[in-house]
């Protein structure tokens, strides 16, 4: 029998506040275990939580970014579980009144994943195995956390990780979060069922969690269709359970059997106040949201002319946006800008963090005094390359490396006489040219390159030859 796959996600966001979501102790990643947290984010007898604006304020964010529905009258609950990494035995967090509600994302085909609801929440501790013993770190206890519940609209393993990769690129683009997955800052947990092709009753759904990379996503939905389908084959029943993908072994198995929201005891907490978001406070964030990344591809393809692939290449990446526009505003062209970029400064960043980060040691007005010079025929685009990766190893400024007058640039009359020179010099060339091999230029090339040290521009010059051989 054949099966589709029906699939939504609960994608945990970490908020990048400086302090934790009811408490004064640091957000911050690492620290020696045990030193981030408090008697409050512990949950000894007898403090209080106190709700830090802050993590409302970024989840309306999050919700405007997600063309959600912020709801206006809100409250606060207990989860209630049994768990080492949760000291008071319950989870603050919202059931009934999130925060926000009814929102989407857009994939690239047009099919819109809808957001049921985003709601905040503390995160718990983290257990630490080692050596056949089990440690328990608080410092994660009480960090503030937004999740972001999808409808079930996922069809397949690749739509699973776009929707991830584009809620991952918007939080970074209204800095609610790093969403560093290597760091636990987003973690996915994906719930998968299947059901008969054409049929519309869902199946039984289990919950492979704390996906940590969008590769593993895409692995453990494969590795839980893979299973379930040998289930449903064998005639037997899929249980609801809640799954662990090991990336190591590439497998995938149970963890426990599933829980249900009943088994939660969900009830509104009583040492935090309701609270109301005014409506003014809502438009003053969406007043203050910047260019969201579907809005800011279409501009690089439309405004700066920039081929798909190549502004797919650089959007991804906010700090790479921030220092293309940048040297675009200092007057560089955005085609040379995005080419360097993508050729040579690309080529010195080995993996996808090193691109996240972007830290490099030129900026956009040095960069701009360097693409200028390609923009006005004074420098060629592969001689740029090469100043360009000496100013990245030394932070210094074009100055340093090219000398006032090799910036000469090459007349149009110079440049007419080496082409000329070129034909006359390679009659072979010519012939091949005019008997439809085209490489055959590259010699002329060479020469016209060598004559102008490197300076000429070598589609004005092709454009110059090919004429020439034209009247011959």
């Amino acid at each position: 029998m054949r099966y589709e796959m029906v699939c939504g996600m609960e994608t945990h966001v970490e908020l990048a506040t400086k302090t934790k979501i009811f408490c004064n102790c640091t957000t911050a990643f690492g620290g020696a275990p045990n030193t981030h947290c408090c008697p409050i984010c512990t949950g000894q007898p007898g403090t209080l939580p106190l709700l830090n604006e802050k993590v409302v304020e970024y989840a309306i964010r999050a919700g405007l970014a997600l063309h959600c529905t912020i709801n206006e009258h809100c409250h606060m609950d207990r989860k209630n579980y049994v768990y080492p990494d949760l000291p008071k035995a319950y989870q603050i967090s919202q059931f009934d009144e999130p925060v926000c509600e009814h929102g989407y994302i857009e994939l690239d085909s047009g099919k819109r994943i809808g957001i049921t609801r985003i709601h905040i929440e503390e995160d718990a501790g983290k257990l630490v195995h080692e050596n056949g013993y089990t440690y328990i770190d608080y410092n994660r206890g009480g960090v503030p956390l937004i999740e972001i519940v999808s409808e079930p609209d996922i069809s397949s393993p690749e739509e699973a990780r776009e929707y991830a990769e584009k809620l991952q690129l918007t939080m970074r683009y209204v800095g609610v979060s790093d969403c560093k997955m290597q760091e636990g800052s987003m973690r996915c947990d994906v719930n998968v069922s299947l059901r008969p092709v054409g049929t519309t009753e869902f199946g039984t759904r289990t919950e492979s969690k704390n996906i940590n990379s969008l590769a593993n996503i895409v692995k453990a939905i494969n590795r839980e269709i893979e299973r379930q389908t040998d289930i449903l084959d064998s005639g037997e029943q899929v249980l609801q359970a809640t799954m662990r993908y090991d990336a190591d072994t590439d497998e995938i198995s149970i963890m426990r059997l599933k829980e249900n929201s009943d088994d939660y005891r969900y009830f509104p907490e009583p040492d935090i106040l309701r609270f109301i978001i005014p409506a003014e406070k809502i438009e003053e964030a969406r007043r203050a949201l910047p260019e969201l990344p579907t809005a800011k591809l279409a501009r690089y393809m439309e405004e700066y002319e920039l081929p798909e692939n190549n502004a797919r290449q650089l959007y991804k990446y906010k700090k790479v946006t921030e220092f293309l526009e940048g040297t675009v505003a200092a007057g560089a062209g955005a085609k040379n800008t995005a080419n360097l970029i993508l050729r040579t400064i690309y080529s010195q960043m080995a993996t996808e963090e090193d691109k996240e980060n972007f830290e490099i040691p030129t900026t956009p007005a040095q960069m701009a005094e360097l693409v200028k010079l390609i923009d006005e025929k004074k420098m060629n685009f592969n001689s740029a390359a090469e100043v360009l990766v000496k100013m990245l190893g030394s932070g210094e400024s074009v100055s340093a490396y090219v000398k006032e007058e090799e910036l000469a640039g090459v007349s149009n009359d110079d440049l007419a006489v080496w082409c000329r020179e070129a034909v006359e010099n390679n009659p072979k060339a010519v012939e091949d040219i005019k008997n439809g091999k085209d490489k055959a230029i590259n010699v002329m090339f060479g020469y016209v390159m060598k004559m102008s040290k490197g300076k000429a521009d070598i589609k004005v010059a092709e454009g110059i030859i090919r004429d020439i051989i034209s009247k011959l």
